[in-house]
């Protein structure tokens, strides 16, 4: 008989993995944190690791930076981890959860696990948990690339909002093939908190809402007026941005000339 993936961790048979992934500057911490803190949650804490992200408390797979970190990891095809990869054995389940314990209250029925790069990661991660569930969020590629590049300054414009449109093509492809898997938008969790966290409580179970009070709207809008204004001032970047990857950001819901403007994620 073939051994369950999970059979021998930590793990008790009602409880579930919760994996949060997104781009750097999407939204996965404030995410994480807001699943975490229901009554029915917990995150990693007490790591004394940047943002207490599970990849740093553990050695099964290499952590992003590994692969170039924040603008660049999806670019390292090694990034992209499958059900096939020699990593997803019983073995590693076991032993990333035994990594994972210490940081979580174990009373606690849903376990939150918070690493950007889950986003290439879901179908690898299902392999070792098949009950685990994935809660993804997407955030406008311009937003992302002005943020990332405050602490990614080597790394030109272009190059960032390459990788946005790179990283998110590569987890459209695998959307498919995940059994629970949820994508919302950055932009519809700052303007409809409430139903947006009732669609993600549902999705897990949680027995009820999450909390959104502190969630803060005004974050986004100074990335969307810097790019209006390198726009109207005949910016020749922002120029060339929409006349590259205009037509690609319609295909996820944005507009390059009106951030105001978002449509719903692509269905797979």
């Amino acid at each position: 008989m073939t051994e369950h993936p999970t059979e021998g961790t930590l793990l008790r048979p009602e409880q579930r993995l919760v994996f949060v992934g997104g781009l750097h500057r999407s939204g996965t911490s404030l995410l994480a944190r807001l699943i975490s803190t229901h009554p029915d949650g917990s995150g990693l804490t007490g790591t004394n690791v940047p943002e207490d992200e599970g990849q740093h408390v553990q050695d099964v797979y290499p952590v992003g930076t590994e692969h170039g970190g924040p603008g660049r990891f999806a670019h390292t095809p090694e990034a992209h981890l499958t059900e096939s990869s020699p990593l997803a054995t019983p073995a590693n389940a076991r032993r990333l959860v035994e990594s994972w314990a210490p940081y979580w209250d174990m009373s606690k029925t849903y376990l939150v696990e918070k690493t950007p790069p889950n986003l290439l990661m879901g179908r690898f991660l299902q392999q070792l948990y098949p009950d685990a569930c994935f809660v993804f969020i997407v955030r406008h590629p311009v937003p992302v690339s002005l943020a990332s590049r405050k602490w990614r300054k080597k790394l030109a414009f272009g190059r960032l909002m390459n990788h946005w449109f790179t990283a998110h093509d590569i987890a459209r492809t695998d959307l498919p093939h995940l059994r629970r898997v949820h994508v919302l938008k950055y932009e519809d969790l700052m303007a409809q908190p409430d139903q947006t966290l009732d669609a993600v409580a549902q999705f897990i179970g949680l027995s009820s809402a999450l909390d959104g009070s502190e969630i803060n709207p005004s974050r986004t809008d100074t990335y969307a007026g810097q790019w209006q204004e390198l726009l109207a001032s005949g910016d020749e970047t922002a120029a060339r941005m929409v006349r590259r990857f205009g037509s690609r950001a319609h295909e996820y819901g944005y507009d390059l000339t009106d951030l105001s403007k978002v449509g719903p994620f692509p269905r797979w």
